[in-house]
């Protein structure tokens, strides 16, 4: 059955017998036509105000907020990152309009579309707490109606995807990175994006393959859903590199739909039809217009130069007859004449040189750096912010003090249920070649396994929160199948609704005594450490 039958069931025909049932009328007719997305609205709204509730506290630099949110303002005030003098940690927070930028640039290791997309809250706020977080606080809670609709629209059922829109609003981890100045939060954002935009694509491609009458020669056209995704991922690229791979998984994703589609319609040869007509538009669609938006995302560091001054590195090629870069992505390269290429152009080549070298090779340790191994049971989380305080301040009423705590730990339940949703998924992807959980594992593939190859690197667990959609669409998935088909017994679905139903409370619940240490809440040193289920975690 194709994607488009289980999302879009043809309409009765003319001659159908009427429905002995009345037509809601009023109100109910509305919500009738509308509930497609009124549970997702509903969810969304819920996670909003989760992310959004005293967003501004705590009022100081959480973790790596002392770097992202002073680029976006240095973006914001000159087009590239420039050095912040020492005193700005302690002023910043207080006028931070008068500190005084430095026109001398900063090496940065990270894209900029992540930090130019903060730049439009501390537009709007001002450079503080809660004009910093506002757009990854925005951006979190559309991912999360995103996800809904995602969701529906994958599995065929509004329910399943409000359940997994539900279980990512009371993710630990994506709360956290939804509240915090960091650049993981707006990465998930453009990668779920991007994957919506794919499954558009493929119930076009395949509404158009339905109506041909030879799936070896149909032409599939324009495919603007496809581009956008490119455009989307290409983002996520931009924002840090590991959106590359993720560019690589989604791509063979997409032509691998295009040759089931083909074979579908009927197609001799769907493989040789897919590479003949499918396979470099779909190249040029996700590929290209990636690059084109990477690229474009340092429009700001490319025109820093026009005054003799710019971001770092940017007149590296002048004066250099026109030479090209002596290494590149740490493969070292014969100096050959590339005068053809713009100066700027080749200064961003020996820049992207040494932000690869940096990031390849980071190896200072630290405290709460872990091993991809332990990221899907919660083995090693982040703690982002801590202040003990003291008996008798702030609220705190214990004779042993208290403590405020972020913790970027996602929520237990819910991702130990993952890893169990991760097998059901391979389980039901290899035996029943199910393409809705392929399409689920390849995402999984591209965020999580090329993490791998960087055991020496210093890396943290919070990167998986790009993760964390679509563990929610595999736990949501899992519990589809518990809750059982629809033509299934009323005594089968009984039990397999509470079952279900007992997981997700239990998710819930385990979210809620969790919270305190997600939003820095001041709570009894006795009650942080009921909250330390291990010591990995302290």
């Amino acid at each position: 059955m194709t994607q488009a039958a289980l999302t879009h069931p043809p309409a009765a025909p003319d001659t159908a017998e009427p429905d002995p049932a009345p037509a809601p009328r009023g109100l109910l007719r509305w919500a009738a036509d509308r509930s497609g997305w009124l549970g997702p609205i509903g969810v969304a709204l819920f996670a909003g105000l989760l992310r959004f509730w005293h967003l501004g506290y705590p009022n100081a630099f959480v973790f790596d907020e002392t770097y992202y949110p002073k680029d976006a303002w240095s973006l914001l005030q000159q087009g590239y990152e420039g050095t912040w003098p020492d005193h700005a940690n302690t002023d910043i927070l207080a006028v931070p309009q008068s500190i005084p930028l430095s026109s001398a640039p900063e090496f940065i290791a990270h894209p900029p579309l992540g930090k130019w997309v903060m730049t439009i809250g501390e537009q709007l706020f001002g450079l503080h707490p809660f004009g910093w977080r506002f757009m990854t606080a925005l951006l979190g809670t559309v991912t999360v109606l995103m996800l809904a609709r995602i969701g529906r629209r994958l599995f065929g059922s509004t329910l399943v995807g409000c359940t997994a829109a539900l279980l990512m609003s009371v993710d630990g981890l994506q709360l956290v990175m939804s509240r915090v100045g960091l650049l993981d939060g707006i990465q998930m954002f453009f990668v779920l994006a991007s994957f919506g935009a794919l499954l558009i694509d493929r119930d076009h491609a395949r509404a158009r393959l339905a109506a041909a009458t030879d799936g070896d020669t149909v032409r599939l056209g324009l495919r603007p859903w496809r581009i956008a995704a490119g455009v989307l991922v290409g983002a996520a690229c931009a924002v840090k590199w590991n959106g590359a791979p993720i560019l690589a998984a989604f791509g063979v994703l997409t032509v691998l739909w295009d040759q089931s589609g083909r074979r579908g319609a009927g197609a001799r040869h769907p493989w040789r039809s897919m590479l003949r007509r499918d396979a470099l538009p779909a190249f040029l669609a996700m590929v290209g217009s990636a690059l084109v938006v990477y690229v474009g995302a340092w429009s700001g560091w490319l025109a820093s130069g026009a005054n003799g001054e710019g971001g770092y590195d940017r007149h590296w090629a002048d004066g250099r007859a026109g030479l090209s870069p002596d290494h590149a992505f740490g493969i070292p390269l014969p100096q050959v004449p590339m005068s053809w290429v713009p100066a700027p152009l080749r200064s961003l080549w020996h820049y992207h040189s040494q932000m690869y070298d940096f990031n390849t090779g980071l190896s200072t340790p630290h405290t709460y750096q872990s091993n991809p191994f332990a990221w899907l049971v919660d083995g090693r989380p982040v703690s982002m912010y801590w202040e003990q305080v003291p008996n008798g301040t702030r609220g705190c009423t214990s004779s042993g003090g208290c403590a405020a705590q972020i913790l970027g730990l996602g929520t237990p339940f819910l991702w130990w249920a993952a890893c169990f949703a991760l097998v059901y998924l391979l389980w039901r992807w290899f035996f029943r070649r199910d393409w809705r959980s392929g399409a689920v594992l390849c995402a999984v593939a591209g965020i999580y396994l090329p993490w791998f190859q960087y055991q020496q690197r210093t890396i943290f667990s919070f990167y998986m929160v790009v993760l964390v959609p679509f563990l929610c669409l595999a736990v949501a998935q899992m519990l589809g199948a518990i809750l059982g088909p629809a033509g299934c017994s009323p005594e089968r679905r009984r039990y397999g609704a509470i079952g279900a139903g007992l997981v997700v409370l239990a998710i819930v619940g385990c979210f809620a005594f969790f919270y305190p240490l997600y939003t820095a809440e001041v709570i009894p040193m006795s009650s942080w450490q009921d909250r330390m289920w291990f010591t990995s975690w302290i």
